[in-house]
Order: C-alpha cells, then structure tokens, then sequence
C-alpha cells in the first residue's frame, strides 16, 4: 500500500519535529513554534502540519491546546513503548542508563516468553527458530547478517510463545536490540552473538523444557546486564 505525498510529508515532518523534540532543541515546558510558523519553517501545508502535531500528541511527546499553544512535555510522558519514540531516543541519545533499563525489561519478560514457547510454540514456529539459529551460523561465516540474524532469533521466540501480548511487543524489543546487541558485542570485542548459548535456547525449546529454557535465556540475559553495568 503506498502512501500519498502528503502521508509522506506528515511523518517527515512528524519525525524532524520528534528527532528535534528528543534533542532538547525544543526545551521542556517551552513552546514550540505555532502550526502557522511550522508550516513555513518545514515548507509543508497546514494539514499536514496539523497531522504532524496530533501525532506528536497521541506519542507523549506534546500537549497542544487553544491558548496555550504546543508545549513539549517532559520525558516521563513519553510513550517508550512507541518503536517511533524509542528509534527517536536510540539514534539522537542512546545513554547506558536507557540500555539499562530496556535490558531489565527483557530479563523480566523474555524467559517467561520463551517458556511458553517450549510449550505452546506449533512446529512451524520451532522451525522458524531454527532457521534463526541458522542464520546466526551463517552469519559467523560472513554468509548473513549477525545483528539481523540475532534479533529474528529473540523474536520468533516471542511470536512462538503463543501470548498475544508478547506478540505485540516484537517491533518494540527488536528497535531496541538494534542498538542494545550492537553495544554489548562492541564490550566483548566480538562481532556476533554466542551462537552455543543460543543453541542452548533452541534445543531446550525443541524439547519442550520449559525450566530449562528459561535458565538459559536469563543466564544470556543477566549477561548482556552485568556488561552494560561494568561500564556505567
């Protein structure tokens, strides 16, 4: 489905002014410019603009009201959970403290998921977990691409655990392993992930073990937390 030019236009501009917001270059409790400065600053129409800004809004980002104008709101009314908001914070600010506490998010949700996956996951989603951990051999060879590779393995054990909620949060968890998986195999000095460890995980699901599929995957877990921590 593609998108008209004005779509185009509205999440453009709904990312510069996001990207912006982020940085700091519009300070908290300060105003932004008014829609009609927006449209001439961002050479964009008026409707779009307006889009622009409702989205910003529904994002945590903004309050815009008669009179008051657009505010930006400070950090904690940010929606974390929008992939838009955390690629935003990701890409202009990554700070340890945020890996942090996206690594203490996976440690309480991830074993559990991939217990449920060794009980629920349909052979189809065992196999797609396979070809995941495949990939990651691959990618040891050069053959693929091991962040890629890495983040389909974490997150085919999400969809595999069959709990709509963990389903949903796939984009989330994988826009921040982009960043996340990048910072603690630069710490080990090494390009990929443990592709064993990970075996580990894939076998103990294979095998519908949940007990042991949620010690391995908290043992990489605890892991990838202790490195961040060393080096806060």
């Amino acid at each position: 489905m593609s998108t008209s030019p004005r779509q185009n236009l509205t999440h453009q501009l709904t990312h510069d002014l996001g990207i912006a917001i982020v940085k700091g270059v519009y300070p908290v409790g300060e105003g932004l410019p008014s829609e009609a400065d927006l449209c001439i600053e961002y050479d964009v129409s008026r409707s779009s603009t307006r889009e622009a800004v409702k989205m910003l809004s529904a994002k945590g980002l903004i309050s815009s009201r008669p009179k008051q104008g657009i505010r930006v709101l400070p950090e904690s009314n940010w929606n974390m959970f929008d992939t838009d908001v955390l690629k935003w914070i990701l890409s202009s600010k990554p700070s340890l403290s945020l890996l942090k506490e996206f690594t203490q998010v996976r440690v309480a949700l991830e074993p559990q998921a991939a217990a449920l996956a060794a009980m629920n996951a349909s052979d189809e989603q065992i196999a797609s977990i396979a070809k995941a951990l495949e990939r990651m051999v691959e990618a040891e060879q050069g053959l693929d691409d091991p962040l890629e590779a890495d983040i389909a393995f974490h997150t085919s054990i999400l969809i595999a655990s069959g709990n709509r909620f963990f389903v949903q949060l796939t984009e989330f968890i994988s826009t921040a392993l982009r960043v996340s998986i990048r910072y603690t195999n630069k710490i080990k000095g090494v390009p990929g992930a443990d592709v064993q460890k990970h075996a580990e995980i894939y076998e103990a699901i294979k095998a519908r073990n949940p007990q042991q599929t949620r010690a391995a995957v908290s043992m990489i877990l605890e892991e990838a937390l202790e490195l961040i921590e060393s080096k806060l």
